[in-house]
């Protein structure tokens, strides 16, 4: 499969970056807030849902995920200094406040969020080329 590259400038492709990056795995010391830039960025092991099946456990690829026109960032329930800490990505969702601007809120399991405030909804996926067979296909409790 090719190499995922994706743009969200409103809810509804936010959701599709979501639904990519559902259960991707994330170091804490692999996600940064460049004030100067506006930009908040990180890097991850998402898990390809459109490789994985019953026989195969899936795959995982590196991608890298940055939002631009990032006011400000807050964290709650994630110990930050824990630079090598792991956290499990379910979900990417846009609230509008003063249209355009509004919160990007990541929730982690665990209960694990980062809240972005943004002057506009813009954010970018893109596969990095490395990939490697999942140990095991991520499996939810309904």
């Amino acid at each position: 499969m090719a190499d995922l590259k994706l743009l969200a400038l409103d809810s509804d492709d936010l959701a599709v970056i979501s639904a990519h990056t559902q259960d991707a795995v994330v170091r804490v010391g692999d996600m940064g807030y460049a004030q100067r830039d506006k930009r908040f960025a990180l890097l991850m092991n998402r898990y390809d849902w459109e490789a994985g099946t019953v026989r195969n456990k899936g795959v995982r690829k590196r991608a890298a995920l940055h939002f631009d026109r990032v006011l400000s960032v807050a964290s709650a329930g994630i110990d930050t200094n824990a630079r090598e800490g792991v956290l499990e990505l379910l979900a990417i969702s846009f609230t509008e406040t003063d249209a355009p601007a509004g919160i990007v809120e990541l929730t982690f399991a665990g209960g694990g969020t980062v809240r972005l405030e943004v002057e506009v909804l813009e954010a970018r996926l893109q596969d990095l080329g490395a990939a490697w067979a999942a140990k095991a296909q991520p499996q939810h409790s309904l």
